[in-house]
């Protein structure tokens, strides 16, 4: 099987234990061959662990700087990669395809978020950026629909089920309703008809608990860069202060 159709096959096949599937998000090469050496069946690169371990803010990491690291990290394992192309960067579907499959993604992230702006983007373009994105990419991507208006503040369902029923409509593989109240995984999914990718945050719900209120899928954003981070942050803070007290 091809890493698209592997990756996609993953969404529908219960994990080991019949939990969801849990992607790590590697941000960089030695990042992602310990995920898959823990034994990790895929993994999905988060913006924002990226652009922080590239120095730059989430949402202001250059496109060719994401895809090259995208490429890095896909060439250290041996799994399928989903690679967070937050908007698209406003390439054209051609080109953005083409980027993805020549960096050897097997999916992405594509979110209905306008970076610039800060709104949100008209459900029926961003439908038909997605239908378009799948007719370049065919079935060698796995598109993960993501869709902000949890992440805006709304509170109601519908307006995320009107978006996801388009998105899938147009091809996407999975719903991404970020922030999503975990209660409402489970008839999100259902009334959208598609796999639904939770976000897993340090204070809320476990991968397990997430996928038994609907998840098939689950993500971390950048959580593990942050965790990790802060473990770097206690060596040095650890480190400093041994030297202080030694001079």
């Amino acid at each position: 099987m091809t890493p698209a159709a592997t990756l996609r096959a993953l969404h529908h096949a219960p994990a080991p234990g019949g939990g969801p599937l849990v992607l790590p998000g590697p941000w960089d090469a030695a990042s992602a061959r310990a995920f898959a050496d823990a034994g990790f069946p895929a993994l999905a690169t988060p913006s924002a662990g990226v652009a922080a371990s590239l120095g730059y803010a989430d949402g202001e990491t250059p496109a060719a700087e994401m895809f090259a690291a995208v490429a890095r990290i896909v060439r250290a394992v041996d799994v399928p990669v989903s690679a967070d192309v937050e908007d698209g960067y406003g390439l054209a579907p051609r080109e953005l395809v083409g980027r993805l499959l020549e960096a050897g993604a097997a999916g992405c992230n594509l979110e209905d978020g306008d970076r610039a702006s800060g709104l949100l983007k008209d459900p029926r373009e961003q439908a038909d950026f997605l239908a378009a994105v799948r007719a370049e990419a065919g079935d060698a991507l796995v598109v993960n629909a993501r869709v902000d208006t949890f992440l805006k503040g709304g509170t109601d369902p519908e307006p995320a089920i009107a978006r996801g029923r388009l998105y899938a409509a147009a091809g996407a593989d999975c719903l991404y309703p970020i922030l999503a109240p975990p209660p409402l995984l489970a008839a999100l999914g259902e009334a959208v008809g598609l796999p639904v990718n939770a976000l897993a945050l340090p204070d809320g719900p476990s991968p397990r608990e997430l996928g038994r209120l609907g998840a098939a899928r689950v993500t971390f954003g950048g959580g593990l860069h942050a965790r990790a981070m802060a473990a770097v942050a206690e060596t040095a803070v650890a480190l400093a202060a041994d030297l202080r007290g030694g001079s």
